[in-house]
């Protein structure tokens, strides 16, 4: 199944200034805090989502993406696929704009509720490899 056309992700990246990483780790070495930490450096504001943690790279962590005080345009999530259509329904409560699942994680009924919300989809997909496709002279939001 396609989720987001590929041309349309340059596009998505651009436009989102807020990002919800679901399960940022605070440990360094996981993949989920050197993304979030590599999305920090690039301008978007980053909000760590994860119940376990306060806080994460000097941001408070939020239990839920409805936590969140401010509108979110996208949910990154690094979570296990049967974990995703719960975040999708925080999300969609949330008001976010996009939802996007790193390598390996899908979830075919939630990628349709998502959409059925309005929400932009993008799955099984590397936000930090698709950043860094990104033109040189646009790399950043």
């Amino acid at each position: 199944m396609t989720y987001f056309a590929n041309d349309s992700i340059p596009t998505l990246l651009r436009e989102a200034k807020t990002i919800a990483v679901v399960g940022m780790s605070d440990k360094p070495h996981r993949d989920s805090h050197r993304i979030g930490e590599y999305l920090m450096r690039k301008g978007y504001t980053v909000y760590p989502v994860n119940p376990t943690v306060s806080e994460v790279l000097g941001r408070k962590a939020y239990a839920r993406v409805a936590d969140i005080p401010e509108p979110v345009d996208l949910v990154d999530v690094f979570r296990r696929s049967e974990e995703v259509p719960q975040v999708v329904e925080d999300a969609i409560a949330a008001g976010a704009k996009a939802i996007w699942t790193q390598f390996g994680v899908v979830h075919e009924e939630a990628a349709v509720q998502a959409r059925a919300a309005g929400l932009k989809v993008v799955m099984d997909r590397c936000i930090l490899v698709e950043h860094q496709r990104l033109p040189v002279s646009d790399p950043t939001p």
